[in-house]
């Protein structure tokens, strides 16, 4: 049978293809961190990667660019090649609130990446030097509202869930408390230990374990309702109804990356996240894995934009 040059042509073309994707992943994956070593991205990152890559047969590097809320780290994936290497894996952030806080953060959250896979929601946890004078939120609030300005709370930085957190609080509950933005959960962390700052919000799996050594006192949890294995702690919203707000974390690849391998990466992480080992790890620190395919994590993510959007019109937070 013969074949036409232009025929045979397209065939090698088609066959090369088919090996290029046969092949991936041939070199080490990375997924890129938008914040410091320590806090909840960074830990959820480094034991995803670890079974990732044991699943792929490839090694999995999670690399920390840290910056402007995370912008740095997200402009960083966004301006990568498309070819799946280099991944972002971050919280809501860059992916959902930070279009509403920087008139040019560098990237569109949409248009820039391809989504991979929703991984995991975290309680966020309230908590406070354990010295602070007081011990519940009813007592925090009566506190802040006697006390005007005198208290002062850390965050994970600008714009992150647990500032926009603190402010939904402070609007729900009428009170002023200073905000002192760090540059992650660890930094932050250590000064609340130090008494630097009194209170904050921040997810449970960088907080818990200094709570359950008496380092921090835990004042409740963000949740709408109590969390399983934690359920000492009271929910904010048994003291103000409505309250809610969860820190969610996900996988995006650069914009154009090819469709096989973000269905292979999305087949995957899936796999890992239904292990009953995993969820058993996860389990200790309250965080919930989630999955699902790439269009359910924009979906998501969309539905989470429009939500973070309506916080930051309502505090008033604008930055530069």
């Amino acid at each position: 049978m013969n074949f036409h040059p232009r025929a045979l042509t397209a065939l090698a073309l088609v066959a090369a293809s088919a090996c290029a994707h046969a092949a991936y992943p041939e070199k080490p994956i990375t997924f890129v961190v938008p914040f410091p070593p320590g806090g909840t991205t960074d830990i959820i990152a480094r034991t995803l990667a670890a079974r990732v890559g044991a699943e792929l047969k490839q090694t999995v590097i999670v690399e920390n660019r840290p910056g402007a809320g995370g912008n740095v780290g997200a402009q960083s994936v966004a301006r990568a090649q498309p070819d799946g290497y280099t991944l972002l894996l971050s919280t809501a952030g860059p992916l959902s609130i930070n279009q509403h806080l920087y008139k040019n953060p560098g990237y569109d959250p949409v248009t820039s990446f391809a989504p991979v896979a929703l991984l995991a929601a975290v309680p966020i946890m309230l908590v406070a030097n354990p010295s602070a004078p007081f011990k519940t939120v009813a007592e925090l609030i009566d506190y802040a509202r006697k006390n005007p300005n005198k208290l002062s709370y850390g965050s994970q930085g600008n714009g992150t869930t647990s500032h926009l957190t603190m402010e939904l609080l402070k609007t729900q509950a009428g009170i002023n408390i200073q905000h002192i933005p760090y540059r992650g959960s660890a930094p932050a962390a250590t000064d609340l230990m130090a008494g630097v700052v009194q209170v904050m919000f921040d997810n449970s799996p960088s907080t818990l374990p200094y709570v359950k050594a008496g380092k921090m006192h835990g004042l409740g949890v963000a949740s709408p309702k109590r969390v399983k294995g934690m359920e000492d702690l009271p929910s904010v919203s048994e003291t103000l109804p409505g309250f809610a707000s969860e820190a969610w974390f996900g996988l995006v690849a650069p914009a154009g990356t090819p469709e096989a391998t973000v269905d292979l990466l999305n087949k995957t992480i899936n796999k890992v996240l239904a292990s009953a080992e995993y969820k058993e790890e996860l389990a200790k620190s309250g965080t919930q894995p989630l999955g699902g395919t790439p269009a359910d994590f924009a979906r998501y993510r969309d539905a989470e934009t429009a939500k973070w959007g309506k916080i930051v019109q309502a505090a008033g937070i604008k930055l530069d």
